[in-house]
């Protein structure tokens, strides 16, 4: 990296109110070593699948992980232990006899980025306001019968400290507690809040790009595709992160991550593929960890298209993957082969991987759907690695059958929208859980009471491919109301060998997050789920 370079990004890393994009640096030809600040933490990820950090709209992965260090949430699974789910803003919850009703007590003393008191009455307006802006993730809460006639009736203020919850649909109270730790459960300061807002919106078109939590950061920038920084906050409940500042650079070659990392011009590399991972062996700066995630890759058809909407197509699809060649590739050591639903190594998960490549049997299929001679498709994906390599294996694979595949590669700000308007034939998409448990992933996969195009379902994947069965709907249903947790693992086991025969899903592989750190950084918390990335404790 040339001089006048290098003095540009660390300015960037001391100055986190200057757009910055990586992309635009050049190549790196000079070999002095550059050093980040010792208290900022700088990290290199493909953040282009950011479109808002509004927590009532989240949805995506990096902002999904931004807002866990943002803003504190109801309930949590705190860095420390990331197999107990704990109070976060409430620092304890009753529930009713019958079940229906959960009482919630808020901690004292805790107070937002702004100085303003945390609250009950914040917490009532944050949930309710998830409700009244109706964006994608509403369906976590609403699958509780909440809606915008009864949020006042069902999010109530009892007192300055006490808020009561009441559940109209047949969930469970375990449910509604886990919801809440999922990101829409995240508590805004309403007064800060309140005092942007424009025309009734709520402040939804100023909190998209600012902050308004309690948590451990809080938001300074987010440009997109350049760079997001957030800021240590000094009073918070756990005591000030090790470091003062975070700065999240949007690189998207993995190549360019690498030869950062290794030249000491960020900390941390988060999308390192193997292959360039592998390149990094021996280098004594330089530790290389992997993270189970329970990321699940997925190939979906729209059940709406002509030709991949065909029972007998999907079923085909299934036949149509090189899994292990995949794996044993380009995918080695990050990602391994799963075929249901609901990520491994979590509870109510099937371990069974029924299919892999057979052509034979695929053409098979596709002549009973009518489709012997194949067919023309396109297959919608994101742009970042290894997204593209997948989509390129499975046109090759595609191609064997007869089928042509046309790949479009979009980033996430332009893909997600088109498949929340159900306007792809074929996508190689990413899903991580809302929340820890397996009501999470069914309700997606399995669950759509309404498949009309109106009910706007955004977030269920059900409803994205225009897919609905009145059986699976009832054994959704039937397992998120069942008390019993060995009866709930049967139901959740038969839903997805269920899916796996006959759904629009075919589920390909579960993420092992590389993550490659520069020696001296420590402490860096990355749990199974999307939003389970915690920074206060990480240090260097």
């Amino acid at each position: 990296m040339n001089l006048g370079l290098k003095k540009k990004f660390k300015k960037i890393a001391l100055f986190a109110g200057i757009a910055f994009a990586v992309s635009q640096l050049g190549p790196v030809v000079n070999s002095v070593q550059a050093a980040t600040p010792k208290n900022t933490l700088v990290i290199a990820k493909n953040i282009s699948d950011i479109i808002t950090l509004d927590p009532a709209e989240v949805f995506e992965f990096t902002a999904g992980e931004l807002i866990a260090n943002i803003y504190d949430r109801v309930m949590m699974f705190e860095p420390e232990n990331l197999t107990k789910l704990v109070g976060g803003v409430a620092e304890s919850y009753s529930i009713s006899a019958d079940g229906k009703t959960v009482t919630l007590k808020i901690r004292p003393g805790q107070k937002f980025h702004s100085g303003n008191p945390v609250s009950a009455e914040d917490v009532v307006y944050s949930l309710q306001r998830v409700i009244h802006l109706n964006k994608t993730p509403v369906f976590i809460f609403t699958q509780f019968g909440w809606s915008k006639e009864n949020v006042s009736e069902v999010i109530k203020l009892v007192d300055s400290s006490t808020v009561e919850l009441t559940i109209k649909s047949d969930l469970s109270a375990a449910i509604l507690l886990n919801s809440l730790q999922a990101g829409i459960g995240s508590v805004v300061d309403k007064k800060l809040v309140m005092s942007h807002e424009k025309d009734g919106d709520m402040g939804y078109d100023w909190l998209k790009n600012h902050s308004a939590g309690s948590g451990a950061f809080s938001l300074k920038v987010w440009k997109a595709n350049e760079l997001v920084t957030l800021e240590a906050n000094p009073d918070y409940r756990h005591g000030a992160p090790k470091l003062k500042r975070l700065v999240m650079q949007h690189v998207a070659e993995a190549s360019a991550q690498r030869l950062l990392l290794e030249k000491g011009d960020i900390d941390i590399a988060r999308n390192l593929p193997p292959d360039q991972a592998a390149g990094l062996k021996g280098n004594s700066d330089i530790a290389v960890d992997f993270f189970p995630k329970a990321t699940l890759v997925y190939l979906a058809a729209n059940r709406e298209d002509k030709f991949v909407g065909h029972p007998k197509v999907q079923e085909a699809l299934r036949y149509l993957v090189d899994y292990e060649g995949m794996t044993s590739s380009f995918l080695k050591g990050q990602y391994k082969i799963h075929q249901a639903f609901w990520p491994s190594g979590l509870w109510g998960s099937l371990e069974d991987t029924p299919f892999s490549l057979n052509v034979a049997k695929a053409k098979a299929l596709l002549a009973e759907a009518g489709y012997a001679d194949g067919f023309k498709v396109s297959i919608d994906t994101l742009t970042r690695d290894p997204f593209g390599q997948i989509a390129q294996s499975i046109q090759q694979t595609l191609g064997q059958a007869g089928i042509e595949a046309e790949i479009i590669l979009s980033e996430g700000k332009t893909l997600w929208p088109k498949y929340r308007a159900r306007k792809h034939q074929l996508i190689v998409a990413i899903w991580g859980p809302d929340y820890v448990d397996p009501h999470s992933n069914a309700d997606s996969f399995a669950h759509n009471p309404d498949n009309r195009f109106e009910s706007k379902l955004t977030g269920k994947l059900a409803w994205r491919n225009a897919w609905s069965d009145a059986a699976v709907n009832k054994m959704t249903e039937q397992a998120s109301a069942e008390v019993d947790v060995s009866k709930r693992t049967e139901i959740y086991l038969a839903l997805q060998k269920s899916l796996q025969q006959d759904s629009p899903f075919s589920v390909l592989f579960q993420e092992n997050e590389l993550t490659a750190r520069r020696a001296n950084v420590k402490g860096l918390v990355s749990g199974a789920n999307f939003d389970l990335v915690f920074y206060r404790n990480t240090s260097k």
